[in-house]
């Protein structure tokens, strides 16, 4: 069995002090959790500091997004030998806010996902379609062009060392959500497109949810069986609903 994985992407949101205190209750209560893999994608500058807070804990630190290139005259940009130096274990790579504001296109994305695994990290790979995109059954046109773009630049086997993330881009802080069917169709869309290239891989492979996953939603999308997960976006900043969504994730290998 798949073992669930809940990601917290705190986005452009954090300060020492808050940041202090949300990782103290997350690690009161998520100490006894078992079953369920957790991390946390702080800002950036914050992230040497909150490795080692987290340093010995079952909470891992990711980053937000790190450069296609390993070093050089790129300017504002980190390198994922960076990030894996400060203590990072994962990587968010083409999330839709930075694919839409970066203009960051299939391409880039699969090269930082090269990238980042070169370095040691283990890429958040995030896909997902735009309201007009679902509007006119685009969906899996769109979620395969994003897909296949970094399996054919790092073959299909690199995703025993990754995750993806589906992230229907209409349901992210409009408040509106996918429906558990909606969101499992396209999970096993991406999964058999997958297993198109290799069976097992995509057996393996964990596919989170990232369209506004919360406490009150939590478990009814993480008992479908192609939902291994969820990569949270504003849930994450509060320690309460954050660790009901990892109990959910919990319950699902009844951990």
């Amino acid at each position: 069995m798949r073992t669930p994985l809940v990601a917290g992407n705190w986005k452009m949101n954090g300060s020492r002090d808050a940041n202090r205190a949300l990782l103290s209750s997350l690690k009161d209560r998520l100490g006894a959790i078992q079953g369920v893999d957790v991390a946390v994608c702080p800002p950036a500058v914050y992230l040497p500091e909150i490795a080692e807070s987290l340093s010995g804990s079952a909470i891992a630190v990711g980053a937000q997004d790190c450069s296609d290139e390993a070093s050089g005259a790129f300017t504002g940009e980190l390198a994922g030998s960076m990030l894996a130096e400060v203590g990072c274990r994962y990587v968010i790579v083409g999330h839709s806010e930075r694919r839409e504001r970066q203009n960051e296109s299939s391409a880039w994305v699969a090269s930082k996902f090269v990238a980042a695994q070169a370095a040691g990290l283990t890429p958040i790979l995030c896909v997902g379609e735009q309201k007009a995109d679902r509007e006119s059954g685009r969906t899996e046109l769109v979620v395969s062009e994003q897909l296949d773009a970094v399996l054919d630049a790092a073959g299909v086997e690199a995703f025993d060392r990754a995750v993806i993330a589906y992230e229907p881009v209409w349901a992210i802080g409009t408040g509106l959500t996918a429906t558990p069917e909606q969101a499992q169709e396209v999970h096993a869309f991406i999964r058999n497109r997958v297993a198109g290239r290799d069976p097992r891989v995509a057996a393996e492979l964990r596919i989170l949810y990232g369209g506004s996953m919360k406490a009150d939603n939590a478990a009814g999308l993480l008992a479908l069986d192609d939902i291994d997960g969820g990569l949270i976006g504003g849930a994450s900043l509060d320690a309460e609903a954050f660790t009901a969504i990892v109990r959910a994730a919990g319950e699902r290998v009844g951990a």
